[in-house]
């Protein structure tokens, strides 16, 4: 059985006190929940949050540099986020490969880096509106999910959680339905079977994200394949993100 992984990108949003607000509530809320759950504020928030002593939320970055230090302005290095308590790291999200243009062999770099740090990379693949429309879904998640894992070593890949993330459901109240995102998370637990083999394929936890809220989240979460989902906007609102994970 695959621990459900929830997990919340704050993306540029939260200063550090209601960082620290949203937290408190959130860590008493779900004290008594099965589920993992990890929280991915601006890197400014990090060392605070760190230091509450957090004994159910987790807390994870939402980006990393692969070199460890060295001249490489407004970057920051994955020991730099295990130094501040960071578990997790979001590495590939559309966002960065949509806006700052990140291509497939930086994201490898990154997940092999924050692998090598202990940290754990939350991997996002997913198709723009236009691949859809021209029926390359599974070719580009299949692809990007190949490329991302280049020289991850079988006994490393668990640490990997992947996040199924269609481009043009993120922040635009659209979805995916539940079976057609089951569909496309199945066809990436395949690639993982190919790449490695059944049984480790079958212990990564692929989780779905893009406009996932409360009243959608049951629609995702009874299908084979979901292992969780990762949240944007409703993860910066206590009641709607403890509602996600209550379910």
């Amino acid at each position: 059985m695959r621990t459900p992984i929830i997990a919340g990108n704050w993306k540029m949003n939260k200063i550090v006190g209601e960082a620290l607000e949203l937290c408190r509530q959130l860590d008493e809320a779900v004290a008594n929940s099965d589920v993992e759950v990890v929280v991915c504020p601006p890197f400014t928030a990090l060392a605070s949050l760190n230091a509450l002593g957090l004994k159910k939320v987790k807390l994870g970055a939402q980006n990393m540099y692969f070199e460890e230090q060295g001249a490489f302005t407004g970057e920051i290095s994955a020991s730099m986020l295990v130094d501040v308590g960071a578990e997790y790291v979001i590495l590939g999200h559309s966002e960065r490969r949509e806006i700052f243009k990140e291509e497939d062999e930086l994201i490898n770099k990154k997940v092999l880096k924050a692998l090598e740090a202990n940290l754990k990379p939350v991997l996002c693949v997913g198709e723009t509106l236009e691949q859809r429309k021209t029926g390359d879904t599974e070719k580009v998640v299949v692809e990007q999910t190949t490329k991302a894992l280049v020289d991850v070593k079988s006994d490393e890949l668990a640490n990997v959680v992947i996040a199924y993330e269609p481009i043009w459901a993120i922040g635009t109240g659209e979805t995916s339905d539940g079976q057609d995102a089951n569909e496309v998370i199945s066809s990436i637990r395949r690639t993982l079977a190919k790449l490695y083999n059944q049984e480790l394929a079958d212990q990564v936890r692929i989780q779905y994200g893009g406009s996932v809220k409360p009243d959608n989240i049951a629609e995702f979460m009874n299908q084979s394949d979901i292992d969780g989902a990762l949240v944007g906007g409703a993860s910066l609102n206590v009641k709607d993100f403890v509602g996600i994970i209550e379910y």
